[in-house]
């Protein structure tokens, strides 16, 4: 484990350029029914980004449809990674390459790294990103709203029926039915 402390310098702008990874991939797109070993293999993974760099992640999180018990999903495990500063790659990206995920993406404020086998993707983000509470506050509502949870899921369902030229294009398709759900999520939210 890297126990390295973490340093705070000034922040660097990100100035990265986006770039996705071997371009564009069509893939299969299916939904399995929810899997409780889908919770384990996001435990394998969270100990596998701790032991590369150690308290750099500031947190780590299983998010994603594979984090909602009850929900179908791609079998795709999402984890949410924050670190202090994203252009500090060396702290964080150089280390989760050497122990075996693999770049996918590198845009300003997010940085995708997966397994070989495209069955993991970490997301990581800064704390502060607005993406990041976003994240958890869809799965936060999804585990506890049931009719949200069914919409979601039938969305998915009507979307898989259609042919998509990636998941790109497929994770798009969802955006409004997403930010629905999450506007539901922030009422509520402040509502407590």
């Amino acid at each position: 484990m890297d126990d390295r402390p973490v340093t705070h310098t000034r922040r660097r702008a990100d100035v990265t350029g986006a770039l996705l990874v071997g371009g564009v991939e069509k893939r299969e797109l299916f939904l399995a029914e929810y899997d409780p070993v889908w919770a384990d293999l996001y435990s394998t993974h969270e100990a596998r980004v701790r032991s590369a760099i150690g308290n750099i992640a500031e947190a780590v999180e299983h998010i994603g449809s594979t984090s909602v018990p009850g929900l179908a999903a791609k079998p795709i495990i999402d984890v949410l990674v924050t670190v202090p500063d994203i252009t500090a790659e060396e702290d964080y990206l150089h280390p989760l390459l050497a122990s075996g995920y693999v770049l996918r993406v590198r845009e300003p404020g997010h940085r995708l790294v997966r397994t070989e086998q495209r069955d993991v993707h970490i997301h990581i983000l800064e704390p502060d990103d607005p993406a990041a509470d976003d994240y958890l506050l869809l799965r936060d509502h999804l585990r506890t709203v049931p009719e949200d949870r069914h919409l979601y899921e039938a969305t998915k369902r009507d979307l898989m029926t259609r042919e998509w030229s990636d998941m790109n294009a497929y994770a798009e398709a969802k955006t409004s039915v997403i930010e629905e759900i999450k506007e539901r999520a922030r009422s509520s939210r402040t509502a407590s």
